[in-house]
């Protein structure tokens, strides 16, 4: 004995499920334009960089570290620490070099890191108010942390502040 059963869908709801398939899902891309000023000092390194998400009741999420990948032996893992404010909040916990996470280190001007919510570090954001900190520190130089607020929504968001010595403009822009 055979049963079948058929299905049909009329109206709004055999358009309503058409549209569901062929719609494709949109990934959260997460913009970060940061500026590395060029300083007139007598020696100059280019700085380790921290870029991490922190939302109010949630753990901080290294988004990008970028550091001197190249040292011999591992060797700049060890100048982490200089990034105080990242190391206590996330980096003494992550295994490095990270994939997805972890780059060279950046020569004076403006550079643009995009993040996909499920790649590397980046997770799918739900409306709400979080921050995203950007710290730098030089070797034989200075160190900074700038804290961008990123207001959250269905359409996405955007924030923007300003570093005083070793951070320029600093910008982020949610988009779905």
């Amino acid at each position: 004995m055979q049963i079948s059963h058929k299905i049909v869908l009329t109206g709004g709801a055999a358009l309503g499920a058409a549209t569901a398939l062929a719609a494709p899902a949109t990934a959260q891309t997460l913009d970060v334009t940061l500026t590395l000023p060029r300083l007139s000092v007598a020696e100059y390194h280019r700085p380790y960089v921290a870029i991490w998400l922190e939302k109010e009741g949630a753990p901080a999420r290294t988004l990008s570290v970028l550091y001197d990948v190249d040292k011999r032996n591992n060797g700049g893992v060890k100048w982490l620490r200089d990034i105080r404010m990242w190391w206590r909040a996330s980096g003494r916990s992550l295994t490095l070099p990270a994939d997805g996470i972890t780059g060279a280190t950046r020569a004076p001007g403006t550079h643009k890191l995009s993040f996909t919510a499920g790649k590397g570090g980046m997770p799918a954001l739900t409306p709400g108010k979080y921050m995203v900190v950007v710290e730098a520190a030089r070797e034989n130089g200075g160190r900074e942390v700038v804290r961008v607020p990123l207001n959250v929504t269905a359409a996405g968001g955007r924030g923007s502040a300003e570093g005083q010595g070793e951070l320029g403009a600093v910008s982020a822009v949610l988009s779905r």
